[in-house]
């Protein structure tokens, strides 16, 4: 490194430097020069703290790439080799929506935690490019949109284009405020309502299957014949159902994905209405098939749409919903398709089935993550057993 020291610009009064930094590994030279300090100290510490950095690997070199360029042709194409399909689309998706627009023509190296707060702010008020809801994007889904921009920027620290993740400064919504929408559930009796008038129609079949499976949503729709053995009453949950960006490129449709959520195949007991429901729908879907005559795309899958592609899960969840809230339905609390699978786990639990088994059950990786979401189905089997437990030890004390 040189041996600059500041000097003193007479035109302007104010002080600068220039210094030459180490080499890189390529032995081009470095030169640095800053301008503007009000006072030879500053312009003094400022020169220290480079030569610091640059002794310790942690220098940046100024640049003028922008937020776009490196989320977009730098960043996304990386993550991409990393990421599963549909991970990778929903982070392309944020950005392109919600960090471009905003962010995309300031320069990486100005980004800061500041811009980042105003970008969420005006997220959480304006945020929504379609649909119908509120203006405004909600908690969960702008803490979710800075926990991408954190993981790229935390990527352009290691690649030295920044010196500081501004992800580190800035204050999302909280993870209180960010929690996944309230859990609503039928009871036993108001499940069988629901299915008993939904008999005869061609969603029956899937619903009833979600019910007494917990399965999740793209598991069911992805649940091929050749998973299934009847006479041994199992299913074999070995891949599923997302939403996927289709080959044009516009629009997204349901795609078929050789894996599950967590990855690993798992094997589910079926019980006797469900089998005999299954074994009646294999017949109604071979019916069904020879009607549609030569058009019909096979997949083996049990519940696809009627020309036997898969369907679009956000469709299949829509379908629901409609159902729930049609007037001959009014008695019923309305829930979303996904509370099908809660509402398994809470009659199972209510029931008193071991958390374990209920989590193998679900595909959770571990039963703490059944306890933490059905903490209040749990603590009151707790409180149960602890009653028991204390009746059987005083009435045998008393006698």
């Amino acid at each position: 490194m040189s041996s600059a020291v500041p000097r003193k610009d007479p035109k302007t009064g104010t002080w600068w430097f220039v210094v030459e930094l180490a080499p890189k590994g390529d032995g081009r030279r470095r030169q640095v020069k800053r301008r503007g300090f009000r006072t030879k100290a500053a312009a003094q510490a400022a020169l220290d703290e480079l030569r610091v950095k640059s002794r310790k690997g942690a220098y940046v070199a100024p640049a003028r790439q922008t937020v776009k360029d490196f989320f977009v042709n730098d960043w996304l194409p990386t993550a991409k080799r990393e990421l599963a399909e549909s991970t990778w689309e929903s982070y392309e998706r944020n950005i392109r929506h919600h960090v471009v627009p905003h962010l995309g023509s300031i320069q990486l190296q100005t980004l800061d935690g500041g811009m980042l707060n105003t970008l969420y702010s005006e997220l959480l008020v304006s945020g929504r490019v379609r649909g119908q809801q509120s203006k405004g994007l909600k908690p969960r889904t702008v803490r979710y949109i800075h926990t991408i921009i954190h993981a790229a920027l935390d990527d352009a620290v290691r690649w030295r284009r920044v010196s500081l993740n501004a992800a580190d400064q800035a204050t999302p919504p909280s993870v209180k405020a960010a929690r996944s929408p309230e859990m609503n559930v039928w009871s036993g009796p108001e499940l069988s309502s629901f299915l008993s008038r939904c008999e005869g129609g061609r969603f029956y079949y899937p619903w009833l299957f979600l019910a007494t499976t917990g399965c999740r949503r793209g598991e069911a729709l992805g649940l091929r014949w050749r998973d299934l053995d009847l006479n041994a009453g199992t299913a074999s949950i070995r891949q599923q159902v997302l939403p996927l960006t289709k080959a044009s490129g516009r629009g997204r449709e349901g795609r078929i994905v050789d894996r599950t959520k967590g990855g690993d195949a798992r094997v589910i007991e079926l019980d006797e209405r469900t089998i005999a429901m299954l074994r009646s729908w294999h017949k109604v879907q071979a019916e069904e098939r020879l009607g549609f005559g030569g058009g019909y795309e096979d997949h083996d899958l049990v519940f696809p749409r009627p020309d036997g592609k898969p369907f679009h899960p956000e469709v299949f969840s829509k379908t629901f919903d409609r159902r729930v809230r049609q007037e001959d339905f009014s008695d019923l609390p309305v829930i979303r398709l996904h509370d099908l699978r809660h509402t398994w786990a809470t009659l199972a639990l209510k029931a008193g089935v071991d958390v374990k088994v209920v989590s193998e059950r679900l595909g959770h990786s571990s039963p703490v993550i059944t306890w933490t979401i059905y903490q209040h189905v749990v603590k009151g089997m707790q409180t149960d057993a602890a009653e028991r437990v204390a009746a059987a030890i005083f009435e045998t004390t008393s006698a």
